[in-house]
């Protein structure tokens, strides 16, 4: 009866009420959206950073060489989730950063570390202008009042 007072329907599927967890960033995902026929080479080339023609290039030739890449191919292919739609919509420097993180996060994390030790030196540096005895600072602040 409640249900319908608001406007719902009598069922609902309770998968519609549970909050959608957010894709991981540092997960393989096959790119169908780039893909040419399951988007492994595509998921490989956007997990690495290489382009998806060397990935692609690297798979027939490693075939051709006998190994069984086109085996690795299809199990990734059923096995691997495909990539979602919010991961499609990235800016070419978070998907860098993303790649970077996959390929080395403890470099990843010693560069941002450097980020923020040089903001926070920048800011130490503001810090000490603003609040320094400037006698011309302190004038300008001043006309702005």
């Amino acid at each position: 009866m409640s249900r319908r007072r608001y406007g719902l329907p009598e069922r609902q599927a309770a998968d519609e009420f549970r909050p959608v967890a957010a894709a991981r960033k540092t997960k393989f995902y096959r790119d169908k959206q780039h893909g040419k026929w399951l988007g492994v080479c595509s998921g490989i080339a956007d997990y690495t950073g290489v382009d998806a023609t060397i990935v692609r290039i690297a798979m027939v030739l490693g075939t051709l060489m006998g190994m069984p890449l086109i085996l690795f191919y299809i199990v990734a292919g059923i096995v691997a989730p495909k990539k979602p739609a919010e991961l499609f919509h990235q800016t070419p420097d978070d998907a860098k950063f993303w790649q970077g993180v996959r390929a080395s996060p403890r470099q990843t994390v010693r560069d941002v570390r450097a980020r923020f030790r040089e903001l926070d030196r920048r800011l130490a540096h503001v810090e000490t202008y603003v609040t320094s005895s400037n006698t011309r600072l302190s004038q300008e602040i001043e006309q702005l009042r």
